[in-house]
């Protein structure tokens, strides 16, 4: 059965914690599906935003929305064992209620390299971490009685007793992956399959044939792979206003593609048609002036070529649309800007009716 369209934001956890849980509120209200807490990490320190838990954050949030379902987009498998995970992943589902929660991991090279893990030999068997997480966490999660080895974890947890006062439904998990190899095991194992900021359609339709290969190893269909994907954003009534906030969290992101995770992101920067030294000056940028100063450095050609969902209403249908064609099945908005709660109202008004299944 093919999974449904759904859209929804991925929210950096480094603001200030009223002001996400005051966002979190407003897309409740406006009707978005999703709201996926991307783990913010100390490098953002320097550019005057605080790291918080995303974990932490998600519990919070559960409790202040009805509606909204949370998602971890994503924590790493490097940093907390699987049984710890499944520990956390326990009281966001109870604070969430029945179906709105969901685990997303993936390996997270910038939180590696900030807690000097981000070197051979230290950062070893992506897909062995990965896959154990993924198989540990489900495991410990359904309550039965639960043992494992795994290449990089184990796990030895005794059955839920009848008597338990615990959630008892299932959570999907989803993997995040850029490299084919770990979106394949996103196919072969995962609920869904989450891609990095700076996502295309080009990049939706390549990490598409990247999940049908997984799923037929194991015999799934690939329809059932809901496919999120992480897309800079924003939205106004005149069409420069609303391709600010995009242009803004585009240079951040590009900058962060140069001076953190360089190499992991050649394919996707390929793919939307940007050479990496096009984008050093925004990297640059950002190092001695900040998000601002590198917003200043995205020009209207890069910007288009990192195919936001920005501008109009009739601007992000139009973008909407054409990453649904491509593949994507659940859209998330990196959504930026002056006035977001605005913002999210008029996406809750002028666009989610229309590309509404």
């Amino acid at each position: 059965m093919a999974v449904p369209f759904r859209i929804g934001v991925m929210q950096l956890t480094m603001e200030p914690l009223d002001e996400m849980l005051a966002s979190a509120r407003v897309m409740d209200e406006a009707g978005l599906d999703t709201i996926w807490l991307a783990e913010a990490y100390p490098w953002w320190r320097k550019h005057g935003m605080e790291a918080r838990s995303s974990t932490v954050v998600s519990a919070l949030m559960a409790r202040e929305t009805t509606r909204l379902t949370i998602g971890w987009g994503i924590i790493s498998p490097y940093t907390r064992h699987p049984v710890q995970a499944a520990m956390d992943a326990r009281v966001v589902q109870e604070a969430a209620g029945p179906g709105r929660f969901i685990v997303g991991f993936g390996t997270s090279k910038i939180f590696l390299n900030n807690t000097k893990q981000g070197g051979p030999p230290k950062v070893t068997k992506p897909l062995a971490h990965m896959r154990d997480s993924v198989e540990i966490v489900r495991g410990v999660l359904s309550g039965r009685r639960f043992e494992y080895e795994g290449r990089a974890y184990s796990a030895d947890v005794p059955a839920l007793a009848e008597e338990a006062h615990a959630p008892r439904d299932e959570v999907p998990v989803y993997v995040a992956g850029t490299a084919p190899l770990m979106q394949a095991l996103g196919g072969e194992i995962g609920d869904g399959l989450l891609t990095p900021s700076i996502t295309t359609p080009a990049f939706v339709r390549y990490t598409r044939e990247n999940v049908e290969k997984g799923a037929a190893t194991s015999g799934r269909d690939p329809d059932e792979v809901d496919i999120g994907c992480t897309i800079v954003a924003s939205i106004g009534l005149d069409r420069d206003e609303g391709r600010d906030g995009a242009r803004e969290i585009a240079g951040m992101y590009l900058a962060n593609k140069v001076q953190n995770i360089a190499g992991a992101a050649d394919t996707l920067l390929e793919l939307a048609g940007i050479d990496p030294e096009e984008i050093r000056p925004v990297a640059e940028a950002m190092e001695q002036g900040g998000r601002l100063a590198a917003k200043a450095r995205v020009t209207d050609s890069l910007l288009d070529r990192c195919k936001p969902i920005a501008g109009t209403p009739a601007d992000c249908i139009a973008a909407i649309e054409e990453y649904r064609d491509a593949g994507c099945t659940h859209v998330m908005l990196e959504l930026w800007g002056d006035r977001r709660h605005d913002q999210l109202r008029l996406f809750g008004e002028r666009v989610l009716p229309h590309v509404r299944d």
